[in-house]
């Protein structure tokens, strides 16, 4: 049997990136995956999950376009089984002293706040399953970044949010795990590269940051996505699961 069978998972940003992937293997295992993002899927793209998947035109940051998300998934399919957090922007590269009001209140919003819109509608939802909350989370937040200040206070946030939920759920049964990768080849993280001074060098470096290898598709992040919304991730909660080949480990010498 497939780890994910006949789950109804709500999967954030899931339209590129880290989020198609687990799109993808979700699907693959066996779930059936309600895709909320603003970005447009073709039915062409969405053919490749196979059918009986739902793509839903959603603006996370605002909170009437979750809960009307969340109302459609209820709706068409009855229950939720898992909420992934994914949607998530990087934008701006800069320091704090140089981030704007607004630059700083999109990224809170649609990295942190996003994730209090899909709790807050639901949480009713998941407490009939006994569901699960992934949250898509960065190294960043833990050990921190230049040049990118506002990001990793979000993702900083996600992780401790995270713990926040664990605690705050276990009594209803459901779990609250984030997933934490270094680097990984998307789209998002392609624009983010050529935003910086050396690009060359910059993409040298993130092909080196991994011990395990070179930088890595999302299908790995998405292989252990599906472990900790499975059954096999029963009695694992307030997890930040590094996905990130050892980037994080020791001095090294990155020539």
């Amino acid at each position: 049997m497939h780890m994910l069978h006949q789950k109804i998972i709500l999967l954030t940003g899931g339209a590129a990136g880290i989020g198609w992937a687990c799109a993808q293997a979700y699907a693959a295992n066996g779930a059936t995956v309600c895709i909320a993002d603003k970005q447009a899927i073709s039915p062409a793209q969405m053919a490749v999950l196979g059918s009986g998947h739902l793509y839903l035109p959603c603006d996370v940051s605002k909170e009437t376009a979750v809960k009307e998300a969340i109302a459609q998934v209820i709706n068409t399919y009855g229950r939720l089984d898992a909420i992934h957090n994914n949607a998530g922007i990087t934008h701006p590269s800069k320091p704090l002293h140089d981030t704007t009001d607004e630059e700083w209140d999109l990224l809170f919003q649609v990295n942190l706040k996003s994730i209090l819109y899909t709790v807050r509608h639901g949480i009713q939802h998941l407490t009939k399953t006994k569901g699960c909350i992934l949250n898509t989370s960065s190294m960043v937040g833990d050990i921190g970044q230049d040049n990118h200040a506002a990001y990793v206070a979000t993702k900083g946030g996600v992780n401790a949010l995270t713990k926040a939920m664990a605690l705050d759920y276990a009594p209803l049964g459901i779990r609250v795990n984030a997933i934490s990768p270094a680097a990984v080849k998307t789209e998002a993280l392609d624009a983010w590269s050529k935003a910086q001074p050396g690009h060359a060098a910059i993409q040298q470096y993130l092909d080196h940051l991994h011990p395990l290898g070179k930088m890595p598709e999302g299908d790995v992040i998405a292989d252990t996505a599906v472990f900790l919304l499975s059954h096999a991730a029963r009695f694992i909660t307030g997890c930040i699961m590094p996905v990130s080949g050892g980037a994080e480990l020791g001095y090294r010498t990155i020539l």
